[in-house]
């Protein structure tokens, strides 16, 4: 076997490995709940440094997905064009987390949105 079949294999192999998370994590999303939990900004002490926003989720006490989601930290990546949080918006009390709840690990963010008058409005980051 020579070495360029031997490369196309590891390339294979590699695409396979990218194709089957994406798929796994597609699946969660679509059968998975998805709920909106208050999110609070904090500052992890990372070596990786990025656009990227860290977390800290607040359920209500009360919440159906309380136990998953309390006091659990994740990262929302953002884009590297300007996103409407950075054209003037904040991160405050009133931001929002859309999250899919997988059967086991932390929750998945899938889009951040700032509450107001009672209503969740998603930001536009893409």
């Amino acid at each position: 076997m020579s070495g360029l079949h031997k490369g196309l294999i590891v390339a294979a192999l590699h695409c396979a490995i990218g194709l089957s998370l994406t798929g796994k994590l597609m699946y969660d999303r679509a059968t998975r709940p998805r709920i909106w939990v208050q999110a609070l900004p904090w500052d992890p002490s990372l070596p990786i440094r990025g656009r990227y926003l860290a977390l800290r989720l607040k359920p209500d006490a009360g919440s159906e997905y309380f136990r998953e989601t309390n006091e659990q930290r994740v990262l929302f990546f953002v884009p590297e064009h300007p996103t409407e949080l950075e054209r003037g918006g904040t991160l405050t009390p009133d931001m929002w987390a859309e999250v899919t709840i997988p059967r086991t690990g932390p929750p998945r963010p899938i889009r951040l949105g700032i509450k107001r008058d009672g209503q969740i409005r998603p930001v536009e980051i893409n």
